[in-house]
């Protein structure tokens, strides 16, 4: 039977363990959170060898075990658990090999735990470029710590690295900080009590009573206790403790690292870093890759998209023809199959949008991006951090909320969190594309730029402008009690690396599907149930008054058309939509589009779904394709299309701004801990998108 250890990934930002997990357990991982936070937790599995099986756990980017976010805390609770779900066998320190002296601090605290670490040399490669060397047997020998090169890229190293910890792993020999004899006794209590194996670990309790939350009230209490008793001051030491490493590890990096000048890799740098972060062509490139990204979106997808379209209205088709009738079958056909089919037409143009996001931050242009926004931010309120989730909330909300833990300043966090989700989101990406396909010709600008990617970009930048707004009227409401400043390192520019492109691309989608899928099916299920039936007597007579209310020579088709709509509007869902129509027919909206709107706040993409199910219920004509549904719908009143141009655009600035979305509101109040912040937010979106919309519709129609 195959041994079974815990390995853990550690290290600063940017340092590969990204890739390095991605190598080790290709598409065998998943996503949660750690227990009872919000935070992303990644693991998977690797056999290191017929013997032994690896669960690897991928740590959040940290420089050292004493936390600034609340990404870095959980690292910090990690290590100092022992009986925690996640407490480690063995730990790789992933090193960024260019930069080592800013990832040996976290190191030396690991070798103090006592806790056996590999120290893995990522982007050797580059550190030659960079003239650098490391005498990598002297590292070895002078922490006693085993030292693998590895290219977490490529690859190059993985196996080595797989036999290291595969074999017998023991904790460095060679303890780096020494307790002060003066808070010795302070030290030997905390030990005594919890029954810890080192100092180091005593010492961590006392120092960070408050992060570690596995502690019971009663354990922070003797602990507090005993360092009033015993004049223990956290900061006092915590100073003295860096210092003595920092000591330590530059007398090592002096042993083993020759340097030799080659300018050209510096120039190289600079001369890039000079262009993309230009007070001028920063900004332009910037925004010239934000239109390719969302060109693309409508250039590359179509093709896949008119095929998974047209492959569900036949598929509808052929069940429609071979199913018996009755109520069963109808669910099918009606409800499951148009539902599912209105998400599944977008996995494309999804796909793109997030492979485009994991080269951005594959390349290192992410953190330019970060550094070169950051001037602007601070005008808004809003910190240069804020630009990583605000774009991350064009995937997904969701994660691009709790993205904002690693803004360390409370005032930049929370107002972050408040905006970002007007920034469109992959689940507004459906209701946007089938609605600018709708209403936006496929006609070309210069014969190259096409329309419906300029109108959905225009889009996205409206959510990003009233985003901006948003959070500098909120910078003057929530006051901060510490200053706020960014601090960050740039990494080095490198390729993408195609294989951690395709994970990421193929984890978020099938993440978004299947997410969205739940939700999705459920909604199908109700709506259909509610679209199907309704009050007994009214639909029994439904036949006998569209019959006798047809004028003479009325076809037979015809006639079963004209049963189905009224059905369909003295459905259940009919009665809803129809009582909501006072409500939003200022906005240009009948009562069908007031069920999507209802169904929507579930999820925002059901918009989609719930039309396609509606106007499946409408028609006992073949299914078509959802854009041919919208087209030939009539306005009852004045025999014109139901979605003007008007309409269109006002349903496009209602989904830009509104909030639709109950897991979104969710995250929001776990993570500013309770419901204040996230009902102004609903409040605040919905009003508004509805005024936004109104305005729209008013001067258009």
């Amino acid at each position: 039977m195959a041994k079974k250890i815990k390995v853990a990934l550690a290290g600063k930002p940017n340092s590969g363990k990204s890739s390095l997990f991605n190598q080790l357990t290709g598409l065998n991982q998943k996503i949660g959170n750690f227990p009872g936070i919000t935070v992303d937790k990644r693991t998977g599995t690797c056999s290191l060898s017929d013997q032994t099986l690896a669960e690897i756990i991928d740590l959040p980017g940290t420089y050292s075990l004493y936390p600034r976010t609340l990404d870095e805390k959980i690292v910090a609770e990690v290590f100092a658990d022992q009986k925690g779900t996640y407490y480690p066998d063995a730990v790789v320190l992933v090193a960024d090999a260019t930069n080592l002296k800013n990832c040996m601090l976290l190191l030396t605290q690991l070798m103090d735990l006592r806790l056996p670490t590999v120290l893995a040399l990522n982007m050797m490669d580059l550190a030659a470029q960079s003239g650098q060397s490391i005498d990598i047997q002297e590292l070895s020998v002078t922490l006693d710590v085993p030292v693998v090169m590895i290219n977490a890229r490529t690859g190059q190293g993985i196996q080595d690295l797989k036999k290291v910890l595969a074999g017998t792993l023991t904790p460095s020999s060679k303890p780096i900080f020494q307790i002060e004899p003066e808070i010795q006794s302070a030290v030997s209590k905390v030990k005594s009590r919890f029954i810890l194996k080192t100092d180091y670990e005593a010492y961590q309790y006392l120092q960070q009573t408050d992060n570690l939350h596995f502690l019971t009230a009663t354990d922070r209490e003797f602990i507090k206790q005993v360092a009033q008793s015993e004049k223990f001051f956290p900061h006092k030491y915590q100073g003295a403790e860096t210092v003595t490493r920092y000591g330590f590890i530059q007398d090592l990096l002096n042993k083993v690292t020759l340097k030799t000048l080659d300018p050209g890799w510096k120039k190289r740098s600079y001369r890039i870093d000079k262009v993309l972060t230009h007070k001028i062509w920063g900004y332009l490139i910037f925004l010239a890759i934000l239109f390719l990204i969302f060109q693309s979106i409508f250039a590359w997808a179509q093709i896949p998209m008119d095929f998974i379209d047209s492959s569900f209205a036949a598929l509808s088709n052929y069940l429609d023809a071979v199913f018996p009738e009755g109520p069963f079958f109808d669910l099918i056909t009606q409800g499951i199959i148009p539902g599912i089919g209105g998400i599944v037409i977008f996995i494309p143009q999804i796909a793109i949008l997030f492979a485009c996001i994991s080269i951005l931050e594959e390349s290192g242009y992410m953190a330019r991006v970060v550094f070169l926004m950051d001037k602007i931010m601070r005008k808004f309120g809003l910190s240069g951090k804020s630009v990583v989730p605000l774009i991350s909330g064009m995937a997904c909300a969701i994660p691009a909320i709790m993205a904002t833990r690693t803004i360390e300043n409370w005032k930049d966090r929370l107002i972050t969190i408040f905006v970002t989700p007007l920034m469109s989101c992959s689940a507004r990406l459906p209701v946007f594309t089938i609605l600018v396909a709708l209403i936006i010709p496929e006609n070309k600008l210069f014969g190259f730029f096409n329309y419906q990617g300029l109108v959905l970009m225009a889009l996205y930048l409206l959510g990003f402008i009233a985003a901006l707004l948003s959070a500098w009227v909120l910078q003057a409401i929530v006051k901060a009690k510490e200053p706020s400043y960014l601090i960050m390192e740039m990494p080095t520019y490198r390729r993408p690396r195609w294989a951690n492109v395709g994970l990421t691309l193929v984890e978020k989608t099938k993440s978004f599907v299947f997410e969205a899928g739940k939700v999705i099916l459920a909604i199908s299920v109700i709506l259909w149930v509610l679209a199907s039936y309704g009050p007994p007597e009214t639909m029994r007579n439904a036949e006998a008054v569209v019959r006798q209310l047809a004028p003479a020579g009325t076809s037979e088709s015809e006639l079963e058309d004209r049963i189905a709509a009224y059905k369909l509007e003295h459905s259940y869902a009919g009665i809803i939509g129809k009582g909501m129509e006072p409500v939003i027919a200022p906005l240009g909206y009948d009562w069908k589009i007031g069920i999507a709107l209802v169904t929507s706040f579930a999820a925002r993409e059901v918009f989609v779904s719930t039309i396609a199910t509606i106007y499946s219920l409408g028609s006992t004509e073949d299914q078509t394709t959802i854009k041919a549904k919208l087209e030939s719908e009539v306005n009852p009143e004045t025999g014109t299309p139901r979605y003007t141009t008007a309409v269109g655009l006002s349903l496009l600035v209602f989904y830009t701004f509104a909030m639709q979305c109950m897991s979104t509101l969710a995250v929001v109040k776990r993570e500013t801990k309770g419901w204040k912040w996230p009902m102004i937010q609903l409040i605040y979106m919905t009003v508004l998108a509805y005024v936004s919309a109104f305005i729209i519709y008013q001067s258009l129609s």
